[in-house]
């Protein structure tokens, strides 16, 4: 099969993410607009590209102060850096799974990270006659790698905010 060029299908993909809070509990939140395009050659893998965008500014934890502060200059400060932005630069595929390895910016700072990724699917056709494939992505960042370094320390030691974030992305794209 030939290279084939897929748009992510931001109303069936989600990225999720959770952190640490006060040493006890994961706070979890949402990016609720993602955009992308995906280049895949089944046949060899070497072919494949992923480019993907982040709306910073669609970050949403369920709670509006937190929200708040989150897209503030303390952290992602979406004014300046309104997207997080992922670009592979290898893929390799396994049996049900693969290993993405790509430039991802989070706050102006670039870093290399590899993604898990289960999947991909085997290509479908929707009852819409369009061709979908579908796959999941994790990841663990250190949000200090990006710059992400606000934090307070706590009375009883510890920190509010624990520097590992676990990131989930779901992803179903459509052939162009």
């Amino acid at each position: 099969m030939p290279l084939q060029t897929y748009t992510i299908d931001p109303t069936h993909s989600a990225v999720h993410f959770s952190v640490r809070h006060l040493m006890l509990s994961n706070v979890r939140g949402e990016f609720t607009k993602l955009s992308g395009t995906i280049k895949f050659d089944a046949a060899d893998a070497v072919h494949s590209s992923i480019e993907a965008s982040i709306d910073a500014t669609s970050l949403n934890t369920r709670d509006e102060k937190r929200d708040g502060h989150i897209k503030s200059a303390d952290f992602l400060d979406v004014e300046k850096f309104p997207a997080i932005t992922f670009r592979s630069k290898q893929i390799k595929l396994g049996n049900d799974s693969a290993k993405v390895t790509g430039d991802l910016t989070i706050h102006g700072v670039t870093r290399e990270v590899t993604l898990d990724i289960e999947g991909p699917s085997v290509e479908i056709k929707d009852p819409w006659g369009k061709q979908r494939i579908g796959a999941t992505a994790t990841a663990k960042l250190n949000r200090k790698d990006f710059g992400l370094t606000w934090n307070a320390t706590l009375e009883t030691g510890g920190v509010m905010v624990g520097d590992e974030v676990k990131v989930t992305i779901d992803i179903e794209a459509v052939r162009d």
